[in-house]
């Protein structure tokens, strides 16, 4: 008898193994392995970037004069944002759908490159994008670049040495697509030219939603760094006009050289928080992911009004638009106060928007209070991430 309970309890230890391998989400070409080439990202990603603008890159091809090693395999993707507001994503479909409700980890290896050498946007001129970014990753529902949910970000990617950084999604809807993205530093009075480098993607793994992960980034065994010699004061990139008068020729396969842009760059299209006119539509929530109250206030900081005022920008050249601004909160307070000081933030908004010369029949808003949770509010992570101001698309033109 004792030795058929322990056999059931092996085949059920293993059933639950197997199970919760099954749940993991897998992601295709997560080292971002390819042949190494500028403006072409690695097989199995799908360039998100802006139209007229190139495609991330394949590195360490030597192109930009980025020579930096991969922390896992021979390659991996290399992002810039530039000085003209465009930026670069990839995205791909995951090999299952997140689940609602489940908590997942998932962790990347980011660095910056100390070089990346390219043309700058607004004055045509050899420029070094080395300015520290931040990456952002979405869920999404197709493969046309969705940003539905803002899943999680980091902060500035500084360090020049690979560092592990950890996510954790808590997604309320079943994504399918996973995008990832290069983003200027917030708040930021003017774009810039930086890059970030992303390799050795893991898993999205399920784990406990009361389970915390680390919040710093975590180093990893150095890899062989390039030595002063190799990067100097001055450095070289293939691809980047120099004032040589005779260039060697370019070893096979040959790559089309860069050159300055020679025609007005394409106008960057309408956003708020990330999320372009075109991805937009009726019922679409967006979250103003840097919008900040102090506590037990209505009153918005000084931090919020680059946010706020991207948003009037958008609602004042797409005047087909109407919104509601929906403030949520956590489940800490009692529920009339939550519905009191979301309703407040909520109009707060609103009020801003209209003082700047927003017509308020475009507007609306409401406090939900603690009714419509994102993220467990179990965890310090879950209750910051629950205490925030969404917009809701409420009408526009069809053909905007």
């Amino acid at each position: 008898m004792r030795k058929q309970h322990f056999l059931s309890l092996v085949l059920l230890l293993g059933a639950i193994v197997m199970g919760t391998s099954q749940e993991a989400i897998y992601l295709n070409n997560p080292s971002f392995e390819d042949f190494p080439r500028h403006s072409h990202p690695p097989i199995g990603w799908k360039d998100c970037g802006f139209a007229g603008e190139s495609p991330p890159d394949t590195q360490p091809s030597g192109d930009f004069a980025v020579t930096y090693p991969a922390t896992d395999g021979s390659t991996y993707l290399g992002m810039v944002v530039r000085d003209n507001e465009t930026y670069e994503a990839v995205t791909q479909k995951l090999s299952q759908p997140m689940k609602p409700g489940t908590c997942y980890e998932f962790s990347m290896h980011l660095a910056r490159s100390p070089y990346y050498v390219s043309i700058s946007r607004t004055t045509e001129q050899r420029t070094n994008f080395n300015q520290p970014v931040k990456l952002r990753i979405y869920g999404g529902f197709n493969s046309n670049c969705d940003r539905s949910v803002l899943l999680d970000e980091t902060g500035l990617v500084k360090a020049s040495q690979w560092m592990q950084y950890n996510f954790k999604f808590e997604p309320k809807q079943a994504y399918t697509h996973l995008l990832i993205e290069a983003f200027y530093d917030t708040p930021s009075l003017f774009p810039y030219n930086g890059n970030v480098l992303v390799d050795n993607a893991s898993a999205i793994t399920p784990i406990p939603c009361s389970e915390d992960i680390p919040e710093a980034p975590q180093e990893l065994p150095e890899v062989e760094q390039p030595t002063e010699e190799d990067l100097t004061t001055e450095p070289v990139a293939s691809n980047v006009p120099t004032t040589s008068p005779e260039p060697e020729p370019e070893p096979e396969p040959t790559v089309p050289e860069l050159q300055p842009q020679k025609t007005e760059p394409a106008k960057p299209e309408p956003t708020i928080a990330g999320v372009k006119r075109s991805e937009m539509e009726k019922g679409k929530v967006i979250t103003l992911d840097k919008l900040y109250f102090p506590a037990d206030s209505s009153s918005i900081s000084n931090d919020s009004r680059k946010v706020l005022n991207e948003v009037f920008e958008f609602l004042k050249t797409n005047k087909d638009v109407a919104i509601e601004i929906g403030g949520h909160t956590n489940d800490l307070p009692p529920d009339d106060y939550c519905l009191r000081l979301s309703k407040a933030r909520a109009k707060s908004v609103a009020e801003y928007l209209i003082n700047k010369g927003i017509d308020s029949k475009r507007l609306e808003y409401k406090g939900y209070g603690k009714t419509k949770p994102i993220a467990s509010n179990k965890t310090t992570y879950g209750r910051r991430r629950n205490q925030r101001v969404e917009i809701t698309i409420l009408d526009m033109r069809s053909d905007g």
